[in-house]
């Protein structure tokens, strides 16, 4: 790959990196919040990278430019016969019209493909990839909640903020039945299922990045369904069937109320709802 490519490949993943974390908040659709200070730090590495690329580059170019006129200048002549080496032939020029290298292969040309590593640097700057939503959720099977043993007693407090998560494991483990006739508060995305009639409350959740995000899906029976990757806070009571506290019962709410909200800072974690305001 030539010198320039590179170059122009550091300094534009640097900035873009730069870009997405340090100037906007658009890192966070790929990583957790505490992989941002990660991001800065290569952002700047990568800047300085190229800087100092290109100014050897620029230093290189200026000294071969003085050998050059340096050979002109002192070059061979009457007084100053070329030198001859007994028993070795001259070395071949780098360039003899065929190309740089051996055997007249140009090894310096870029490769077609290094091109495309310029599409996700100038992504990051001009058209970021939007974060994960219902069409990744839609996709993806519920995410395996652990078993627990034991419950606390739940506030009194109504509706209950309470996470996905949360609900899941009352409704399915405890048999207490403490979820029994609570009105709750949860927030997430809309994700639409097949049929109609009802729609996945979504909670996607990373441990790192986007790569190996997961879902912890609520099963909403509403009067309308919100729009897909809608962010909405739903408040309601568990939706009976199966054998409450056990793996029968359904993860699923009837809706009392949904009210539609901003995208939270914490969108990737299966979060208690904010306070409404």
């Amino acid at each position: 790959m030539r010198r320039p490519l590179q170059v122009t490949l550091l300094v534009l993943s640097g900035l873009g990196l730069l870009h997405a974390s340090l100037f906007t908040d658009l890192c966070l659709r790929y990583v957790k919040p505490g992989m941002r200070p990660l991001l800065i730090a290569s952002g700047f590495v990568l800047l300085v990278l190229g800087i100092v690329e290109a100014t050897a580059r620029e230093r290189r170019g200026d000294r071969d430019e003085q050998d050059r006129h340096g050979a002109r200048t002192h070059g061979a002549g009457p007084h100053n016969p070329p030198e001859h080496h007994h028993g070795h032939e001259p070395h071949p020029r780098a360039d003899d019209g065929h190309g740089t290298g051996h055997h007249g292969h140009d090894h310096a040309a870029v490769p077609r493909v290094a091109w495309l590593l310029l599409l996700p640097a100038l992504s990051l700057l001009f058209y970021a990839p939007p974060a994960l939503g219902a069409y990744t959720a839609a996709r993806q099977p519920a995410k395996v909640i652990a078993e627990q043993d034991g419950f606390d007693p739940l506030p009194k407090t109504s509706p209950l903020p309470i996470t996905l998560t949360d609900f899941t494991t009352r409704v399915q483990q405890d048999r207490s039945l403490a979820i029994k006739a609570r009105t709750v508060e949860m927030s997430g995305l809309v994700t639409p299922v097949p049929g109609g009639g009802s729609w996945d409350l979504t909670r996607i959740i990373i441990s790192c990045c986007a790569a190996d995000a997961q879902s912890v899906k609520v099963r909403v029976y509403s009067s309308s369904i919100p729009p897909a990757n809608t962010w909405v806070s739903v408040t309601g009571n568990w939706h009976p069937g199966g054998k409450l506290g056990t793996k029968s019962a359904p993860v699923a709410l009837d809706a009392q109320t949904v009210k539609r909200i901003q995208r939270p800072s914490n969108g990737y974690q299966d979060a208690l709802p904010f306070p409404s305001r």
